[in-house]
Order: C-alpha cells, then sequence, then structure tokens
C-alpha cells in the first residue's frame, strides 16, 4: 500500500510520468488532502480514463483478426489501397501483418486521421510490424488494364511481397479470388480490422509522398495538394497546360483529350 502524504507532489508526477503501479497510486491519490494532488489526481483519472476507452476502440478493431487467432492462425495480413479514384498518378497497395493485439494509439482508417498522424503512425507500423510491403502499380499499367484490374493485381503481388507469408488475408472490399489461404473482403474493412487499417495508412502515406515528389516535376499542376484527384483548380490546370504523362488516360476528362498515349 502506498503511503501517498509521505510522497512529495514532485516525487507523485515522477510516478505518474512513469506509469508506475498506476491505478495503486491513483486509489491512494484519491483521498489525498492536500489541494495539489488532487488537481494531480483529476487529471491523471481522465487521462486514465481516456486511455482505457482508446485501448477498448483499437481492442475493438481486432474482431475479425481474433476469429482467425482463435483458430491459431496468427499472421493476419491487412490489405488496403490508395488512389483508385483519381484521375493521375499511381494507386498504392499495401499489406501489413501485425502483431496479435498490436495496441497503437491512433491506429484507425487513414481517411479519419490527419497527415501528421499518419506519418506518425506509418513509422510506427514500419517498425513495430511483423510484415509490411507496398506495391504502386503507374499510370500505363492503370489504362493498360483498367483501375480495378490494377488494383486487384496489385493486392495480390503486396501479398506475396511480405517478407513472411500470411495465414489468412483481410482485404478491404475487393475479391480475390486467386488466393490460395483464407480470406475475407469486408466492406470498410479499413474502419473495421486493425491490419486493414495499419495497410491503408503504409498505402495511403506512401502515395502521398510520391505525388509531393512529382509535383516538383509538374508544379503546374498542384500534386502535393490533391494528389492527383479532380479539384476544380486540377482540372482547370489541365485545361490550360493539357495532360501530363501522370495522367490517367482512361479517366476523364484526359480521354477525352487525347486520342494516343504521346502526350
Amino acid at each position: 500500500m502506498i503511503n501517498i502524504e509521505a510522497l512529495s507532489i514532485r516525487e507523485i508526477e515522477d510516478r505518474l510520468q512513469a506509469k508506475q503501479g498506476l491505478m495503486e497510486l491513483l486509489d491512494a491519490m484519491r483521498t489525498d488532502p492536500r489541494k495539489a494532488v488532487q488537481k494531480l489526481y483529476a487529471k491523471a483519472l481522465k487521462k486514465a480514463q481516456k486511455e482505457a476507452k482508446e485501448q477498448e476502440r483499437i481492442l475493438h478493431l481486432y474482431q475479425l483478426e481474433q476469429a482467425y487467432y482463435a483458430q491459431g492462425l496468427y499472421e493476419v495480413a491487412g490489405v488496403d489501397e490508395a488512389g483508385r479514384g483519381p484521375v493521375a498518378g499511381p494507386v498504392a497497395i499495401a499489406a501489413v501483418i501485425l502483431p496479435p493485439y498490436w495496441l497503437c494509439q491512433g491506429l484507425n482508417d487513414s481517411k479519419k486521421i490527419s497527415a501528421q498522424k499518419r506519418d506518425v503512425l506509418y513509422d510506427k507500423i514500419l517498425k513495430e510490424a511483423i510484415a509490411v510491403s507496398c506495391i504502386m502499380k503507374e499510370r500505363e499499367e492503370i489504362d493498360r488494364l483498367n483501375i480495378y484490374q490494377a488494383t486487384q493485381q496489385g493486392m495480390y503481388d503486396a501479398i506475396a511481397a511480405l517478407s513472411v507469408s500470411p495465414q489468412a488475408v483481410l482485404i478491404d472490399a475487393m475479391p480475390l479470388p486467386k488466393l490460395t489461404m483464407l480470406h475475407q473482403s469486408p466492406v470498410h474493412g479499413d474502419a473495421l480490422s486493425a491490419s486493414i487499417a495499419a495497410a491503408s495508412i503504409v498505402a495511403k502515406v506512401t502515395r502521398d509522398r510520391c505525388m509531393q515528389k512529382w509535383d516538383v516535376v509538374y508544379p503546374q499542376y498542384g500534386f502535393a495538394i490533391h494528389k492527383g484527384y479532380l479539384t476544380q483548380a486540377h482540372r482547370d490546370a489541365i485545361m490550360k497546360f493539357g495532360p501530363c504523362p501522370l495522367h490517367r488516360r482512361s479517366f476523364e476528362p484526359i480521354k477525352s483529350m487525347v486520342k494516343d498515349d504521346s502526350l
């Protein structure tokens, strides 16, 4: 049992910072008559409750994975893409195998978090995941196959590129009938599965960084801002300067502007 009144405010702050016996410490702080301790207690309790809620949210993201974990299948890959909708640039497809029940604060569908948070999570995923791969399907292949088939092939390639062969695969919405291992393709999977959410972050960050580099080569289009999506500013730039080699010839309005692939 902690003799809380024997601890100085600084010592209590240090213990809170270290999360050393946190629940026991909070319980002792609850009855400490010192106003400074009560202020610390209220702040620490609120933080602990917030962290517990976040942990519960993240654990909820493992419902799909849990069905495989229960069968002794712990190497579950999540697969997702970024860039099917833009009229310019590649589509990025990532596959990620996370450690079972990996608790990473902020992990979520890439569309629900800021670019800054995505960058932080991207680094953490690359550092702590069991395996990560990311495949880029370029504009030429998108136009040759169509965006659906290019993305589907990219998903097969991303799974094959993993350094660890997955025992099961979760894919965001896209059916992959050629897979030989257990798999499923839940709709809005990036909001239902931690593994798919992680893959969505890797794909999104990888593609965004790619488009930022292309912005240096073709600054007139604003790729660093819209990442190839057809905003009004992007449409105006296409009309003014014509399409560049990054623009997908199979997508409108580029399709109507070019008769061949020479531009």
